[in-house]
């Protein structure tokens, strides 16, 4: 998805595809995984309600892992989609 997000193709039945599919998988993300897919979801402006939930669990459990970009382009991507 990031390289569509970058690209500018909002692929929606894509993005709804893997977010369907990540949203149980977020457990196995690092945190530049999770980190990169709300930036692609966010860019695109496609609207992902769980997949963001699950991340955003995670990034809670796990924030000690995350780098200072990784956790920047994370908090970019919730403020962007205007997920809280």
């Amino acid at each position: 998805v990031w390289a569509f997000a970058t690209a500018g193709v909002a692929a929606e039945t894509l993005f709804g595809a893997i977010a369907g599919a990540a949203v149980n998988r977020v457990a196995d993300f690092k945190p530049q995984g999770m980190a990169n897919t709300v930036w692609a979801f966010a860019t695109a402006g496609v609207a992902a309600e769980a997949l963001f939930g699950a991340i955003a669990r995670a990034v809670l459990n796990r924030i000690g892992d995350f780098n200072p970009q990784e956790m920047a382009n994370a908090v970019w991507a919730f403020a962007t989609a205007g997920v809280a």
